[in-house]
């Protein structure tokens, strides 16, 4: 195993005002000159969204990613191997969260801060342009297979620029740049540093409905790695003070490192994973 990555990084801010989501519902034009709704939750299904929590307003992101519908009757189509995400988000300011969150998978721990640095803007600029930094700790790695584990092994490390633009009413692009880092790798010649470049989309169907994808580009990945670029597909649906995302994916873990590095799903054989993104405003 390699050394832990020792990175100093600055959170450049630009503090911007952002409507609450009650607010945005069926809002498509622009406020203030500043464009709305690019996104309306706060994925687009597995990466995140340039959207952030409005200031003071906290919201829980309940998600889930069942097992295999492969596995047909056998596992109620994946029902039985249910993976279990809760995150916790809290608007500091308009254009600054803070997040901590806790997944069944391999039982992650994980604290983030994500920031917006610039804002679409009718006559400005043309773009939205959003940081997402985040460490994890992965708690179920064993001394008992591991004799050698120390605890910097359980650490990750994920930065990330999350690049949107609102091309029209109905539909919002989004291209993520990332760079994570895991102490510890399951595959002796993968790196522990790795890049990918996230592609993600939605487009609005109808007042409350859209459909989303995203797709990550690993760019370094070990040759003999029995990991899988992630794809995802899905829906969603806005219901007053929360949004509800129901999607087909062939990464069952939720955190940036594990979707992007540990995906096992192969869209071609049917080895795909249902799931959702249920997210409450308080």
């Amino acid at each position: 195993m390699k050394k832990c990555l020792k990175i100093i990084i600055f959170f450049p801010l630009c503090l911007f005002s952002q409507e609450d989501l009650l607010d945005e519902i069926d809002t498509d034009s622009v406020t203030n000159n500043f464009t709305e709704a690019t996104f309306k939750a706060l994925k687009i299904v597995n990466f995140e969204s340039t959207k952030l929590v409005a200031k003071k307003d906290f919201t829980l992101v309940v998600a889930h990613r069942f097992g295999s519908i492969e596995g047909g009757f056998d596992t109620f189509f994946g029902l039985d191997d249910a993976v279990t995400r809760l995150n916790f988000i809290y608007g500091i300011t308009d254009g600054l969260n803070i997040g901590i969150s806790r997944s069944s998978y391999q039982k992650t721990y994980q604290g983030s801060i994500k920031y917006r640095l610039i804002r679409q803007k009718e006559n400005g600029s043309p773009f939205t342009l959003v940081g997402f930094n985040a460490i994890l700790i992965n708690t179920a790695l064993s001394e008992d297979n591991l004799p050698k584990l120390e605890f910097v092994n359980r650490l990750g490390y994920t930065f990330q620029f999350l690049l949107s633009r609102k091309v029209n009413s109905n539909l919002s692009l989004e291209l993520a740049p990332t760079f994570y880092h895991d102490n510890y790798v399951m595959v002796n010649d993968q790196d522990n540093s790795r890049v990918a470049i996230g592609f993600g989309g939605r487009y609005k169907l109808g007042k409350r409905w859209s459909i989303n994808m995203d797709y990550g580009l690993n760019l370094n990945r070990a040759k003999d790695s029995p990991f899988r670029n992630p794809l995802s597909i899905g829906v969603d649906l806005e219901t007053g003070g929360h949004v509800f995302q129901m999607h087909f994916t062939n990464a069952q873990p939720m955190n940036t490192n594990y979707f992007l590095g540990q995906a096992t799903g192969d869209w071609s054989t049917g080895d795909i994973y249902f799931g959702f993104n249920l997210s409450r405003t308080f």
